[in-house]
C-alpha cells in the first residue's frame, strides 16, 4: 500500500568505537538485520543516499564529521528525511541531549549503554512498521 513505512530489514552502524560497532553488528545480525558499519562521520550521508538504510544508529562524535551535522544533513534531504535515527553516544548533559532531541533524533541513548535497550528499540520499530 503507497505511503506505508516498511518494515526494518537494514541497518546503519555510525561509529568509531571498533568494539561498539562489533558488538552491534554481531547482536543485529544474529535477530536477522541487514547491518553496515561505518568507523568515520564522512562516509554516512552518501552510504544513507546509497544503501537507504531503514535505520541509522549514529554516534556523535566521531572523526572527519560529527553526528549531529550529519543528522541535520540527513533530515534536509527529502529521500531520506524520514529515516528513523539513534543516536549513540557519551555526551549525555541535559543540554546535549536537547541538542540531540532538537537535531531530529528519533531515540537518544548515553553511552555506556545497554544492548537489550538498542534492540528493544528496533523491534519496537520493525513492529511499528508491519
Amino acid at each position: 500500500m503507497a505511503g506505508e513505512k516498511a518494515e526494518i530489514r537494514r541497518i546503519l552502524v555510525a561509529d568509531d568505537d571498533s568494539v561498539i560497532r562489533h558488538v552491534l553488528t554481531f547482536n543485529l545480525e544474529a535477530e536477522g538485520f541487514e547491518v553496515h558499519a561505518l568507523e568515520n562521520g564522512a562516509g554516512v550521508y552518501p552510504a544513507m543516499r546509497e544503501l537507504r538504510p531503514d535505520l541509522l544508529i549514529l554516534d556523535i562524535m566521531m572523526p572527519e564529521r560529527d553526528g549531529l551535522s550529519i543528522l541535520s544533513e540527513i533530515r534536509d534531504d527529502a529521500a531520506i528525511a524520514d529515516t528513523p535515527v539513534v543516536l549513540l553516544t557519551a555526551k549525555a548533559t541535559d543540554a546535549e541531549v536537547w541538542a540531540g532531541w532538537q537535531a531530529g533524533a528519533d531515540y537518544y541513548i548515553t553511552k555506556p549503554f545497554e544492548l537489550d535497550e538498542i534492540l528493544n528499540f528496533v523491534q519496537y520499530l520493525s513492529a511499528e512498521h508491519r
